[in-house]
């Protein structure tokens, strides 16, 4: 693409055909024959090139056979009319380089002018300089457009040294044509680059756009991962532990297994309830979809309840004066999903005879939860914990807090007596 065309930015569809009643229909008409002209000449430059230089050739012929020039010449002429001839299509025919080459075809008219104006014909096409130098604007510093300047009156100047009687009426309204194209040229360049920034911000804008569809598509994967590690998680664990006790009682006590059967019964219904909200999001017919699973604090209890049903006793604790009311849902789906991912740990990986304690304590600017448990095992190491496999739990604990600003330890307890988990997450519009 040459630097004087310009790239228009992909339309919106919709909102041009929403406008497009308001345009005026001549207006639209204009338009539409101008884009179709501009997308020709994307498409065949040197036509539009050779149709413009053949206009204006035959106009410079035309004013020679016609002898139209005479009347602009002066009287002491002394050039032959084979030199108007030869200086009409000196000036004509190097348009066709115009707008590749434009400071070569000035150069080239610059001796063609000088003569022109010593020899005192001073031909009409003479004018058609300005062409090239209208170019030299739309593309180049005004550094370059100052030379062609120059090249364009210095031979006027000069030529009044030799014909001084008509000086002042030739550098009048050479200047002015010249004042006329540089303002014009200026005007249209300006329109131009303006267009231009229009343009790279609109394409900017949209690979941002794109860019932060992707991020955020890869945060919707992330947290979708993170919430099925959380229900099928921890949901296993308890089904697991029911699965095992009821095998042992359905030996000893049939009674017992009924109830551990039941059990597993109603943890596998709330986990697929759970799966088929989660994933709800993933299905385009279903716009409204509820778009996660959102426990509260409310339902710590009946979470608690399910751990113990699994095998593993687990005791509530609540300090300080603070409610769960005072903390926003997603602080307290933070608190709740870090309570179970602690607590399922201890079910997979505790070995001997095991109990945990779910410690909640309030205060004016922070929630202090911390789970602890007497279990031990080779699993419960710290070196295992931070293994990339082992420590997907861990990780997305640690997560889930620093979005809200907390902050989330766990590891071994002293002297090894079991394993602990301590997360510190601020209040609503608190800050650490």
């Amino acid at each position: 693409m040459r630097s004087d065309e310009v790239s228009t930015p992909p339309r919106d569809l919709d909102r041009d055909r929403d406008t497009e009643g308001t345009i005026p229909p001549l207006t639209r008409i204009i338009r539409d024959a101008l884009d179709r002209l501009r997308a020709f000449d994307r498409r065949r430059p040197r036509v539009w090139d050779a149709a413009v230089t053949g206009f204006w050739t035959v106009a410079a012929v035309l004013d020679y056979t016609s002898g139209g020039w005479r009347h602009t010449a002066h009287e002491d002429v002394t050039a032959p009319e084979f030199v108007v001839l030869l200086m009409s299509l000196g000036f004509s025919l190097p348009l066709l380089w115009r707008r590749t080459h434009p400071l070569a075809v000035v150069l080239l008219m610059t001796p063609i002018s000088l003569v022109n104006v010593w020899t005192g014909a001073v031909v009409q096409a003479s004018l058609l300089q300005l062409i090239p130098v209208f170019q030299i604007v739309l593309r180049s510093s005004f550094r370059t457009v100052g030379a062609a300047a120059l090249l364009f009156v210095g031979p006027v100047l000069s030529g009044g040294f030799r014909i001084p009687s008509g000086w002042g009426q030739e550098v009048v309204s050479y200047v002015w044509g010249l004042v006329f194209v540089v303002l014009l040229g200026i005007a249209v360049r300006t329109r131009r680059e303006y267009t231009e920034a229009l343009v790279e911000r609109a394409h900017r804008l949209e690979h941002e756009r794109d860019q932060q569809a992707r991020l955020a598509a890869a945060a919707e994967r992330t947290r979708i991962a993170r919430e099925m590690h959380d229900i099928i998680g921890h949901n296993l664990s308890v089904i697991t532990g029911l699965a095992d006790g009821g095998a042992y009682a359905a030996r000893k006590n049939p009674e017992r297994a009924g109830q551990a059967l039941e059990a597993i019964g109603t943890t596998s219904r709330q986990a697929l309830s759970e799966l088929r909200r989660l994933l709800g999001v993933l299905r385009d017919d279903h716009p409204d979809a509820e778009r996660a699973p959102q426990p509260t604090l409310d339902e710590l209890t009946p979470l608690i309840e399910r751990v113990r049903r699994a095998g593993l006793p687990v005791d509530l604790e609540l300090n300080g004066e603070g409610t769960a009311r005072s903390l926003t849902p997603g602080r307290q789906l933070t608190v709740y999903r870090v309570i179970q991912e602690a607590l399922t740990n201890t079910l997979k990986h505790a070995t001997g005879p095991t109990s945990a304690t779910v410690t909640l304590t309030y205060s004016p600017t922070h929630l202090d939860a911390r789970i602890t448990d007497t279990g031990t095992g080779a699993g419960r190491t710290a070196e295992t914990e931070e293994a990339p496999l082992a420590a997907q739990g861990i990780m997305g604990m640690r997560e889930r807090a620093a979005l809200y600003d907390g902050t989330l330890e766990a590891g071994p307890m002293p002297e090894h007596t079991g394993w602990q988990v301590q997360l510190r997450l601020p209040l609503e519009d608190t800050h650490q």
